[in-house]
């Protein structure tokens, strides 16, 4: 990589996210794992790219955007992309994971010549419920892409990538973006159907868009260990994981806003 750039994790948190104790852990977790292991921490607070679909022919619930300005904040970690070469690695990691003081450092598992890496959903170690729902979730989207996925095709369903974390080496990834800046990798117009929700997109975020990607333009990609994306309720050997993504809060008792219960239970 030539001279040595550093480490950033790069997060995003807006609006309720900010108030909410659980992500206000998990990101004191992510800052102090930073300063264990000397990693820059970067927690975006305020929206910058403000991808929109479109007013009239957008299918994404119309009141949920609303409340966001009208913007998708589920686009905004592609900022990170922008910092390619500020850095050799950017980890961009949800603000409802948690990580272990155990862990070990995430950037020594992509000593690698990929420029992608991320976690598998469909290998992790879950319970047969969530498996019933990956499968079918996975088929909602990605079956209509075709051919650059019925590939990895099995009984578990389609092969993607949870991007709840995500691993760059920074100079192997550059060359993907073709020179463009975030913004305009989002709106290229391949990328419209799954920010405008077309069809069951409608309830796609980035995830689906860069699994797109990745397979689109053949980047290299490193499958991590399921270790890296322990999601709880669903993982079975979610005492093992280094990082407990704490996925769809609303559906956790109390919201997730019961910290010190949840800490005892993982």
């Amino acid at each position: 990589m030539g001279k040595n750039k550093g480490k950033l994790i790069y997060q995003v948190c807006l609006g309720e996210q900010s108030k909410s104790k659980l992500y206000k852990r998990c990101i004191e977790s992510v800052s102090a794992y930073c300063k264990k292991y000397d990693i820059v921490h970067y927690v975006q607070r305020k929206p910058r790219l403000k991808i929109m679909s479109h007013p009239v022919y957008g299918n994404r619930d119309k009141t949920a955007i609303a409340k966001h300005g009208n913007f998708l904040p589920i686009y905004e970690k592609e900022n990170a992309f922008d910092l390619l070469e500020q850095y050799d690695q950017i980890a961009i990691i949800d603000a409802d994971i948690y990580i272990r003081d155990t862990a070990p450092n995430i950037f020594e598992e992509m000593s690698c010549n990929c420029a992608f890496g991320a976690v598998v959903e469909r290998d992790m170690p879950i319970n047969k419920e969530y498996k019933k729902k990956i499968f079918q979730y996975s088929a909602m989207q990605y079956a209509r892409l075709g051919d650059l996925f019925n590939s990895d095709y099995n009984n578990l369903g389609y092969k993607f990538y949870n991007m709840g974390l995500i691993v760059l080496n920074c100079e192997k990834f550059k060359p993907y973006l073709k020179g463009k800046e975030a913004r305009a990798f989002l709106l290229q117009p391949d990328f419209t159907r799954f920010v405008d929700g077309e069809g069951a997109w409608k309830w796609s975020t980035d995830q689906t868009l860069l699994n797109y990607f990745l397979r689109r333009d053949k980047v290299p990609t490193k499958d991590l260990d399921w270790r890296w994306n322990g999601l709880y309720s669903a993982n079975t050997r979610i005492d093992e994981c280094y990082f407990v993504h704490f996925f769809l809060k609303d559906k956790l008792p109390k919201r997730g806003e019961n910290v010190e219960e949840l800490m005892e239970l993982i």
